[in-house]
């Protein structure tokens, strides 16, 4: 437990001090196929966000997490499923599309809630990933704005895989730069306040560029299956 408590908290301060003029960056800890025992040691080191991939590992592990940490969905979110996540999580961060906005807005409202959301970017234009084109994001984001079961509290993104974080620094730049673009246009029903980017590999260089949160697994809990 110590061990893990050092890392959380070395990786703290490298990130923050990493973010400089931006203040300061949330860890969320990646806590797929972690045991919920493990993962309740993390909050000892100040860790109040995990991530969970699939809404059926949520399902097992909720009940035996501790009831302070504040679940996101940070996998890709099938419309299936999507009553079985609301009211367990506390943040979609994987909105990606159309038919699950329409979706999480029907379960939502049906269930007398506004569910927190970032919407999902494909800043890289990777075929095999989820999320919204760059030229589609603005008209998503107003077009969900309207829904009222989701309340748009910022942007996801999810880097294309290399071994030099450098090479994605540009992706990293243009996210922080459609944040901040999206956050000035001041539309009603969004609060752009989360900035979620970055993971092990690449996350100093997603805080130097603006992330105000990073997903990080690998780093604290080391290797998984």
């Amino acid at each position: 437990m110590e061990d893990l408590i050092r890392r959380v908290r070395t990786w703290q301060d490298r990130l923050n001090e990493a973010s400089g003029r931006f203040g300061g960056v949330e860890i969320c800890a990646v806590s797929k196929t972690v045991p919920p025992e493990r993962v309740n040691e993390i909050y000892a080191a100040g860790i109040r966000t995990i991530g969970e991939n699939r809404v059926q590992e949520i399902l097992e592990k909720v009940d035996r997490l501790n009831p302070g940490f504040s679940i996101h969905l940070i996998g890709q979110l099938q419309t299936n499923k999507v009553s079985k996540a609301l009211g367990r999580v506390k943040m979609i961060q994987s909105l990606d599309r159309e038919a699950l906005a329409q979706e999480v807005d029907k379960r939502a409202q049906a269930l007398g809630m506004r569910i927190p959301a970032l919407i999902q970017v494909n800043i890289a234009r990777e075929p095999q990933k989820a999320g919204i084109a760059e030229e589609e994001l603005e008209s998503f984001v107003r077009r969900t704005a309207m829904r009222p079961g989701i309340r748009i509290e910022g942007l996801m993104a999810i880097m294309p895989l290399v071994s030099d974080p450098e090479e994605v620094r540009p992706y990293f730049r243009r996210m922080r730069e459609w944040f901040e673009r999206l956050r000035d246009m001041e539309i009603e029903g969004v609060q752009m306040r989360c900035l979620s980017m970055g993971m092990s590999g690449d996350c100093v260089v997603a805080a130097e560029e603006g992330a105000t949160m990073v997903r990080l697994g690998r780093a604290l809990f080391g290797d998984r299956n």
